[in-house]
């Protein structure tokens, strides 16, 4: 099993319109083959002194994937291709941080 955090950076005041796009979108995703998990997440304002400040433009996705070529097969899934067209406008940037469950100790 394999996790993604995406972090997508927003274009300033557009985070509702992305968040509607992409939750178009997520039905699809979840149908795909491996796909456990598919979310997104926007910062929650605490007073937990180790959070940093809240990301007003930020929208932060959780993925679960049975596996690496789910994942991969993702990536390139006709509907992520035209999700990426239809929000190519509304998105600055973005980063994908790719995990797996650490070792177990003993």
């Amino acid at each position: 099993m394999i996790y993604v955090i995406a972090t997508i950076e927003i274009v300033e005041g557009r985070r509702e319109a992305f968040v509607k796009a992409f939750l178009a979108n997520v039905p699809n995703v979840l149908a795909e083959q491996g796909c456990i998990e598919y979310q997104p997440t926007t910062d929650l304002a605490t007073e937990i002194k180790a959070q940093p400040a809240v990301r007003d433009s930020v929208v932060t996705i959780v993925e679960k994937w049975e596996s690496l070529d789910a994942l991969n097969a993702h990536l390139v899934a006709p509907h992520m291709i035209s999700y990426r067209e239809t929000v190519k406008d509304l998105v600055k940037g973005a980063s994908l941080q790719i995990l797996e469950p650490a070792a177990s100790y003993q």
